[in-house]
């Protein structure tokens, strides 16, 4: 069932969306992309009639904490969709599943933060460093119990269930996962979000079209081997770069000063370059580097060969050599996937090579390439240096689109879709 063949009109829809979104010291929203995300769901059920449970988490409470309290964007919330959004103090109480049932065609209800119930991630709470595994066991198989009870307390106050979080599909919890468990076939779809990311992935991993390259950033190689191993299959050029281009580096023989480097990974970043080879796969890492002097925007700053970092300074940028060398080969590509930044791109000192790689993504997509940008940091680049719109597809999954990339099969994807 999709959401498009369904009639929301006479019923209650279970909408679990993606609203965790970063907020300041005064509450206030300092990004609302994954709300503005998912209205589309949510106005399409209004339109048809339907009335909506939002159910969603913020941030990672270790209990009712009201910091995290979602109650902080329901003005805002109200305000995207158009309608009044009433609100639940908690998500399974009486008073809960009252307001549920009373909702009429068109009323929203929020519910209070799923996750400041420890049912909805399905893991024991304020166990004792000294446990023994028996009372361990006990735990763990008490909490699967509750949340069995809690998921259904969840699902009985409507009659299908919309998942639109891709941010949580890949966690096996309560309203993610196990919820669909209680609805039919023909009750249960992703909503309009969802569908957009499975399509995207399914572009990038499935669907691709040639030449394929996929350029993996951030700060340690450790992190992303999973998925540069399963894109090593796939893909016809592979750019690494950001942090864990110094421990190529290093493994190559170079000397890379204070750069930030995984001394016991240099087997494995050897083992990279040879699998790449092996599988006919180009790899392209960094040449040149923009060095500091220290961790700072205001260093003292120049170029340096990769290879040959001074002592008492670091990489924090790849160099005009490395973007050049990165831009001829996203220009030549007809399927780019990208996911993280290539060097400290808060600093703006140190973010020219993370906008120079999506000025050439784009440049490529609107030459035809389809382009997927994912992961929290490439998304805030794109974000920064206004280029969002410019690439075919931004995910609004972190974790949950790199699980995807390591070909993991995801909970939430694979409780609708079998």
């Amino acid at each position: 069932m999709t959401i498009d063949q369904f009639n929301f009109a006479g019923h209650k829809a279970f909408v679990r969306v993606d609203f965790n979104v970063p907020l300041d010291e005064h509450y206030h929203i300092t990004d609302d992309t994954r709300i503005r995300a998912a209205i589309p769901t949510l106005s399409r059920i209004i339109k048809d009639g339907g009335s909506v449970i939002i159910g969603s988490h913020l941030g990672r409470p270790k209990g009712v904490d009201a910091q995290f309290s979602l109650r902080h964007i329901l003005t805002h919330v109200s305000e995207l969709l158009g309608v009044p959004v009433q609100f639940a103090d908690d998500c399974v109480s009486d008073e809960a599943v009252s307001m549920a049932g009373r909702l009429r065609a068109g009323e929203v209800l929020m519910l209070e933060n799923l996750r400041f119930y420890a049912e909805e991630e399905g893991k024991p709470r304020g166990l004792k460093e000294d446990v023994t595994a028996e009372e361990k066991a006990a735990a763990k198989a008490a909490i699967k119990e509750a949340q069995a009870l809690f998921t259904r307390k969840l699902a009985s106050m409507a009659d299908c269930y919309v998942n639109d979080a891709f941010g949580t599909a890949h966690r096996a919890h309560a309203s993610t996962a196990l919820i669909a468990a209680q609805f039919d076939r023909d009750h249960k779809m992703f909503g309009y979000l969802m569908e957009q990311e499975v399509r995207a992935v399914e572009k990038v991993m499935h669907q691709i079209e040639r030449p394929f390259t996929a350029i993996m950033g951030g700060s340690k190689v450790s992190s992303k081997i999973e998925i540069i191993e399963n894109l090593l299959g796939k893909v016809d050029n592979l750019i690494l770069s950001g942090g864990m281009g110094y421990t190529f580096a290093k493994a190559a023989g170079g000397t890379v000063g204070k750069s930030l480097v995984e001394d016991d990974k240099l087997d494995l970043a050897r083992d990279i370059v040879r699998k790449a080879k092996e599988q006919g796969v180009n790899l392209v890492l960094s040449v040149d580097a923009k060095i500091a002097d220290r961790f700072d925007n205001d260093a003292q700053t120049r170029y340096s060969d990769i290879m040959t970092i001074p002592d008492e300074w670091e990489g924090l940028d790849i160099g005009p050599k490395t973007m050049a060398l990165f831009r001829d080969v996203i220009l030549q590509s007809k399927t780019i996937l990208w996911n993280g930044p290539t060097g400290v791109f808060e600093m703006d000192n140190f973010s020219d090579g993370s906008r120079a790689v999506g000025e050439a993504i784009a440049e490529a997509t609107a030459a035809g390439a389809f382009s997927l940008v994912g992961g929290g940091d490439s998304v805030a680049c794109v974000n920064k240096f206004g280029q969002a719109e410019k690439m075919s597809y931004v995910s609004t999954g972190g974790g949950a689109l790199l699980e995807a990339i390591e070909g993991k099969t995801l909970p939430g994807i694979a409780a609708i879709a079998g």
